[in-house]
């Protein structure tokens, strides 16, 4: 068997554990760093999130990003064409992100939301596809208030 061939299935069975493998800061980011994924410090991934089964090496998630419960990421179709996740990044739960993607520093993805397109740094995207509906005036931390981070995002009209 050549080497492709068993990366494949090392791919697929690490897959299937992660799906729900316990430990969104710990075993599910270890395991996917193992699978290839370039996972920087102190990120989160929800239960049974999706990163790019067949090339795991194009896709990096930068520090303190936060993957949703059920996202998707898909970094390539025919072309490797690869997605980032910036720092401070949230991909939200049921959210897909698309191949050749750059999800901008501190920005927000809303549920259920297909980006097709760059997302800005600090920005707020919803829908399908992702459109811009607000500015992130602070980033989402675990040190911020929901009621402050809220006052703080500004609608784009």
């Amino acid at each position: 068997m050549n080497e492709n061939v068993l990366n494949g299935i090392k791919n697929r069975i690490l897959q299937m554990l992660l799906r729900n493998a316990p430990g969104a800061t710990s075993l599910r980011v270890w395991l996917n760093r193992w699978r290839g994924v370039k996972i920087g410090k102190n990120c989160w991934i929800g239960h049974d999130a999706l990163i790019e089964t067949s090339h795991p090496h194009l896709v990096t998630i930068c520090d303190n990003a936060a993957i949703g419960i059920r996202a998707t990421i898909i970094a390539h179709f025919h072309e490797q064409k690869g997605v980032t996740i910036e720092d401070g990044a949230t991909v939200g739960p049921g959210a897909i992100v698309m191949p050749n993607v750059i999800v901008g520093r501190e920005s927000i993805i809303t549920a259920g939301s297909v980006v097709t397109r760059n997302v800005p740094p600090r920005t707020m995207v919803q829908g399908n596809p992702a459109k811009p509906i607000a500015h992130v005036g602070v980033p989402m931390t675990q040190g911020i208030s929901l009621k402050e981070w809220l006052k703080n995002l500004k609608p784009i009209r």
